[in-house]
């Protein structure tokens, strides 16, 4: 089987298995989560990286290695900055 196809049927899991598992996510959760998100998205960020530098993938590899990096990067600032918010809503005055 032709390893794009196998990454396009990985991509479309991935999203379908993440929105299941997200919706299930009580709000209560959803901060502490997102810390752990933002290890994840480092992950991705540095295997972006590595696919947008390969051959294997050509042109191809390229503009979706950026788009991952650039959605991994907004991830993990947005994710910082919501940790942050929350933190300092329970700082005493």
């Amino acid at each position: 089987m032709d390893p794009f196809i196998v990454s396009i049927i990985v991509f479309v899991l991935a999203i379908f298995i993440g929105f299941e598992v997200i919706t299930k996510v009580p709000a209560t959760l959803h901060t502490p989560l997102m810390s752990g998100s933002n290890a994840i998205s480092g992950i991705t960020i540095v295997g972006a990286l590595m696919c947008s530098f390969s051959d294997h993938f050509g042109d191809v590899g390229v503009i979706l290695g950026l788009l991952a990096v650039v959605f991994a990067t907004i991830n993990v600032v947005g994710g910082y900055v919501v940790t942050n918010r929350m933190l300092r809503m329970f700082k005493s005055k």
